[in-house]
């Protein structure tokens, strides 16, 4: 069992809350307005409160923030974050005039990359940001076979990521890990 924050509530966040909580984990959802979350929760009874303290709390964090805003949020908890693992699962696109998502807003690099450098003390991990949110759940649900694939530059952090995929599901044969961040 892992103690596991996820920043972030909505369907993405949600989703994950409950399939890791199914697997056994201590999962908490941290969010801007805890009360209000909980209000609509319909899941498991797991915690919901900021982010600060869900991530204070646990072992291993995931960004389940928007994309466009994770630098200047997960920035915030710089020092909550120091020493713990992150897995990064949003994409940071800018918001197009609809409302849909445009352009990347680090073309040049990656927002895995950008939390990396801003974070420096935090191991990060990118993964699951390359499909939607009910096959990160439950990859089985694909007529082919489906790939995760994973990138950091911490080998011990990719091994207990790697170790979560397979707890929402993911055989090993379909995880590919890609190497360092670059890839993200």
């Amino acid at each position: 069992m892992t103690k596991i924050a996820i920043l972030g509530s909505g369907r993405v966040a949600t989703t994950l809350a409950s399939k890791l909580f199914a697997a056994g984990h201590e999962v908490a959802i941290g969010t801007r307005d805890p009360s209000g979350t909980a209000d609509k929760w319909h899941g498991p009874a797991i915690a919901i409160a900021t982010p600060a303290d869900v991530a204070a709390a646990a072992e291993v964090i995931v960004n389940a923030t928007p994309g466009d805003t994770s630098v200047e949020r997960l920035g915030e908890l710089r020092d909550v974050l120091a020493g713990k693992i992150l897995i990064d699962i949003a994409n940071a696109t800018a918001r197009g005039e609809n409302g849909m998502p445009g352009g990347l807003l680090y073309p040049e690099t990656s927002l895995a990359e950008e939390l990396q450098k801003m974070l420096p003390d935090t191991k990060v991990v990118k993964t699951l940001n390359t499909m939607l949110f009910t096959v990160m759940v439950d990859p089985g649900s694909l007529r082919a076979p489906a790939t995760a694939f994973l990138s950091g530059d911490h080998a011990d952090a990719k091994e207990r990521v790697r170790e979560w995929l397979v707890d929402l599901g993911w055989k090993g044969e379909q995880i590919e890990d890609l190497g360092g961040l670059g890839p993200a």
